[in-house]
């Protein structure tokens, strides 16, 4: 397998993330493929975030409620996909499957024996890490749910979610900084152009450009069977808390994504509404944090 490694100077001096990498690269059907997470807080804490990242981002999207979470005595995970952050990036689009991604996490948590997990997730993040929990049974015990969806291939796809594809398709080498900065204006440039940093080149951003063709849109997709398990798991399984938060202003899975996925979690109550936040509702993720502790530990 043809595998890039974005340079460890790249990361360098990004702002507002300065955590200490950590790695792993002998994870079950992952060997020779280096994982990178974050790790913060006491390795013995009986609360253990979970941070899931999408597409195009990493790890940095969670820096500001990484030390929320770990002020408050918790331990936070926050790793980096396959295909992005400091994580190894494979150059054959076609290594990147649903269950490509959804086996490496399911073998991390494992590695790390994380349990009392109070699982972050958005975008991709929360396609994959939602159908997690029914198959970890026991480790998970909260859901803060930002900005994402279950793929389960029976419902329709949203216009905007349709010509975010057909963006993405005509775009090989995307303008990730322009990207973050256009859909995130409170951003500085500095930290638009960090979430570019793990990405040189084309090269690299085999893992982004696969992203928006694994949405399934049709029910025989691959991870479509299992997110509609989800799905009903969600509904009639799940008893722990959840809390969900919105940013208003996302096209592609704003409010009326997002309120349907909320009727599919049991129990989850009405979400937090960031009236100026978009898609990558993390940028304001501070007060989400706080809340999160206060209604899921």
């Amino acid at each position: 397998m043809d595998i890039l490694r974005t340079p460890d100077e790249r990361f360098a001096g990004l702002p507002g993330y300065d955590f200490a990498p950590h790695y792993v690269d002998d994870l079950p059907g992952y060997a020779g493929l280096r994982v990178h997470y974050l790790d913060e807080g006491p390795k013995d804490a009986a609360v253990n975030w979970l941070c899931l990242h999408g597409q195009p981002t990493w790890s940095y999207l969670y820096r500001k409620m990484i030390p929320v979470f770990s002020a408050a005595g918790h331990r936070v995970i926050a790793p980096d996909l396959l295909g992005f952050g400091r994580s190894d990036k494979p150059v054959d689009e076609a290594v990147y499957g649903f269950d490509f991604h959804r086996g490496m996490l399911m073998a991390l948590i494992e590695r790390l024996d994380l349990r009392g997990i109070r699982l972050a997730c958005q975008d991709w993040g929360g396609l994959l890490g939602l159908t997690l929990p029914m198959d970890l049974p026991g480790r998970f015990a909260g859901l803060l749910v930002m900005n994402t969806a279950l793929a389960t291939g029976d419902v329709p796809l949203g216009e905007g979610f349709i010509a975010w594809r057909a963006y993405n398709r005509g775009q090989p080498d995307l303008d990730i900084a322009g990207l973050m900065q256009r859909s995130t204006p409170i951003l500085t440039g500095s930290e638009a152009a960090a979430y570019a940093a793990p990405f040189p080149d084309a090269r690299h951003k085999a893992g982004v450009r696969r992203f928006p063709e694994l949405v399934p849109d049709h029910p025989d997709a691959e991870g479509a069977a299992l997110s509609r398990r989800a799905r009903q798991w969600w509904n009639e399984e799940w008893r722990g808390p959840s809390l969900m938060a919105i940013g208003m202003q996302d096209p592609v899975l704003g409010p009326p994504a997002m309120r349907y996925l909320r009727r599919q979690i049991h129990g989850c109550p009405e979400p937090i509404e960031l009236a100026e936040a978009g898609h990558f509702v993390q940028e304001w993720g501070a007060p989400i944090a706080e809340a999160a502790i206060t209604r899921l530990v």
